[in-house]
């Protein structure tokens, strides 16, 4: 891995430890992914070296770090749906919920939660919609194309002409998203409560902190190992 010429998003697939530097710092390593560190410093106060050096100086020892890009494909896709999406749905309820209960105590006081609470309303919308354009469309010809590789059979053309074309419009979504959850982020002042909060407003900050990490990592698997080897995979079958 070469911090000063490879790839943000490159890096997080090859060592996913290298993400919580990234965070740290404030720079998208999911949907903004295909930058180099210098690129996406030229917009931040931090300076590119600092990066570089904790990125040098990360512990040898790994601490649950999942090699993602040597997973079967087919593997990744049943990680992502009982993992990931199954973590938004589980969430979401949850949060609306939530959001809607402070607008009603607090939003007076707080009418910033108005406009949080109208974006998850939007997130929860838009991402139920794509996790299931994944599941009915992108992920099962995913899965059709490594059994072929496997079985060493044709492939058949999908209705959508070539893999690359969902796989666009989730990244675009995707992108969507992350733009969505970094206005959340500011809004709430990166998940800190008021002094004044109460135990609800606590609880939930912490958990929209929580969904937009969890978002995070969803999205870098996606978009920084599943879909770039589905389109390879996608050519050597052709």
């Amino acid at each position: 891995m070469n911090t000063r010429t490879d790839l943000i998003g490159e890096m997080v697939a090859e060592d996913f430890r290298t993400a919580a530097v990234f965070k740290k710092y404030g720079i998208d390593f999911c949907c903004r992914g295909g930058r180099t560190i210098e690129d996406a410093c030229k917009d931040k106060t931090v300076d590119a070296e600092t990066i570089y050096n904790e990125l040098e100086n990360i512990p040898n020892q790994s601490n649950n770090n999942i090699d993602f890009k040597s997973w079967p494909l087919d593997l990744l896709v049943e990680y992502v749906e009982k993992t990931h999406h199954a973590y938004v749905e589980e969430k979401t309820p949850i949060l609306l919920a939530f959001l809607d209960k402070l607008c009603k105590v607090h939003g007076e006081r707080h009418p910033v939660l108005y406009e949080i609470n109208a974006l998850f309303n939007q997130t929860a919308q838009d991402l139920s919609a794509h996790l299931k354009k994944e599941e009915l469309i992108l992920f099962p010809f995913i899965k059709k194309m490594t059994h072929a590789k496997k079985r060493g059979i044709e492939l058949e053309v999908p209705h959508f002409g070539t893999v690359e074309n969902p796989v666009h419009m989730m990244e675009h979504e995707h992108t969507a998203e992350g733009d969505r959850f970094a206005r959340i982020a500011e809004l709430t002042n990166h998940y800190t409560p008021p002094a004044d909060a109460c135990n609800t407003y606590r609880v939930t900050y912490a958990m929209l902190e929580e969904f937009e990490n969890d978002l995070h990592t969803h999205i870098h698997i996606e978009n920084n190992i599943l879909f770039p080897k589905s389109i390879q995979l996608e050519k050597e079958l052709n």
